[in-house]
C-alpha cells in the first residue's frame, strides 16, 4: 500500500506557543511529505509497494538505507503528530499508563527526567522513545530515523529531535523544546492506545 501524508489532527495554530504554525507547516508539509514521496519511489523500486509501513521499516533495516530512512521517518511522523495535542502533557495520565510508568520507569518524575535526558543527549538527529519491550516499558534513543520497531520493541511515545522540529521556535535550546513537549503537548490518550495495542 502506498504511503500517504496524513492530515494533521489539529490546525496549524493549535499547538502554539509550544510549537508554532511555521514549524508545523515546514515539518508536516515539507519534511514529512518528502519522506512519503521518496519512500513511495524507493519502495516501488525495491518491490515492496504492497507492504505496510511497519513491514517496510523492518524489511529494509540494514539492507536498503535509503528506503529505510524514508519509511521509518514516515512511520515515526504518522505517530508524532498524534502524540501531541492542544492542552496536552503534564501528570494527568490514564490509570493504566500511570501504573506502568510507576512500576517500570520509577514514577512520573523519573520518567520525565529520563525521557528529556534521552532526547537531549541524542547526538545529532534522532528520536527519544518510550516503548514496550518484553512486556515492560523502557526509554531509549535512536539516531536519524531509526525506531524501536527494529529492536524488537513497540514504541508508544516518541519525540523528534531533528533540528527542523524545534529550531524555528527554540533555536539551539533542545532541552526547552523537550520540556515543552512533555509538560504541554503529549497526547496521553494516543500513548495509551499504543500501549494497549502493544500489550495485547
Amino acid at each position: 500500500m502506498a504511503f500517504e501524508l496524513p492530515p494533521l489532527p489539529y490546525d496549524y495554530e493549535a499547538l502554539q506557543p509550544f510549537m508554532s504554525k511555521e514549524t508545523l507547516e515546514y515539518h508536516h508539509d515539507k519534511h514529512h511529505k518528502a519522506y512519503v514521496d521518496n519512500g513511495n519511489k524507493l519502495a516501488a523500486e525495491a518491490g515492496m509497494e504492497g507492504k505496510t509501513v511497519e513491514e517496510v521499516v523492518v524489511a529494509s533495516f540494514g539492507k536498503n538505507a535509503g528506503l529505510f530512512n524514508n519509511a521509518a521517518q514516515h512511520y515515526n511522523h504518522i505517530h508524532f503528530w498524534k502524540w501531541m495535542k492542544k492542552g496536552g502533557g503534564g501528570k494527568n495520565l490514564p490509570g493504566a499508563l500511570q501504573k506502568a510508568i510507576d512500576s517500570d520507569l520509577g514514577g512520573y518524575d523519573k520518567f520525565r527526567a529520563d525521557f528529556i535526558n534521552a532526547g537531549t543527549t541524542q547526538f545529532g538527529s534522532g528520536w527519544a522513545w518510550v516503548s514496550v519491550k518484553d512486556g515492560k516499558l523502557e526509554i531509549s534513543k535512536t539516531p536519524n530515523g531509526e525506531n524501536p520497531l527494529v529492536h524488537g520493541a513497540s514504541p508508544i511515545l516518541g519525540v523528534d529531535v531533528w533540528e527542523h522540529s524545534y529550531y524555528i521556535d527554540y533555536r539551539n535550546a533542545r532541552p526547552k523544546y523537550l520540556e515543552a513537549f512533555v509538560d504541554s503537548l503529549i497526547n496521553w490518550d494516543h500513548v495509551l492506545e499504543m500501549y494497549e495495542a502493544a500489550k495485547s
